[in-house]
């Protein structure tokens, strides 16, 4: 599966599971602000572990996710 592919999944299936939770907490705009927080911290995480700067700790850069 193409990264484009991957993102573009996790986005959709955090999108719908976002207005499920929406749905169970009777507010949507609830759920699909918690699936793009929850989203932010993936991609976030997801982009730096392909830059292989997961966990660097460099103290010339500060610490870094």
């Amino acid at each position: 599966m193409s990264r484009t592919a991957l993102r573009f999944s996790v986005t959709a299936g955090l999108l719908i599971l976002g207005i499920v939770i929406g749905l169970i907490f009777q507010n949507v705009w609830l759920g699909i602000l918690l699936a793009a927080i929850v989203w932010l911290g993936w991609f976030i995480g997801y982009e730096s572990r392909r830059g292989r700067n997961a966990g660097v700790n460099d103290e010339d850069h500060g610490i870094e996710l």
